[in-house]
């Protein structure tokens, strides 16, 4: 079974970058634009991995990860700030508002998706598990 990755980004580029990167290693990827809309599938799709971005429309990634750390079935979804966002003490805001992990951007396509699988319990589909 592939993973499902919820990718919340506002971004055509980097949303396209990455959900072209965790295709091609057997993701399956559902994409949001904004906060709201992200939480709503979030709650319907229940995925294995969120990935966030923080300066989004509507609402920003901090508030949705709080939003979805307030969420019975999403307590132990891991959520991985994706974001430009680098100055000090920005990793520990994300972490503080719900993340388990933080990766700026702009994201290097040759590590990405090895950052984000170990937040995952098992390997993709054309992976071999160990």
């Amino acid at each position: 079974m592939k993973n499902i990755v919820l990718l919340i980004e506002d971004n055509e580029q980097n949303s396209y970058l990455a959900t072209f990167l965790l295709n091609k290693h057997g993701y399956k990827v559902v994409a949001a634009a904004d906060g709201p809309r992200g939480i709503e599938l979030a709650q319907t799709i229940i995925p294995d991995l969120i990935l966030l971005d923080i300066q989004l429309p509507l609402m920003d990634g901090y508030e949705v990860a709080s939003a979805l750390r307030a969420i019975e079935s999403m307590k132990h979804v891991p959520i991985i700030a994706v974001t430009s966002y680098a100055m000090v003490g920005d990793r520990e805001k994300s972490l503080a508002a719900g993340c388990n992990g933080y990766i700026e951007k702009p994201i290097n396509p040759d590590t990405f998706v090895t950052e984000i699988s170990r937040f995952l319990p098992s390997p993709p589909l054309n992976e071999e598990a160990p």
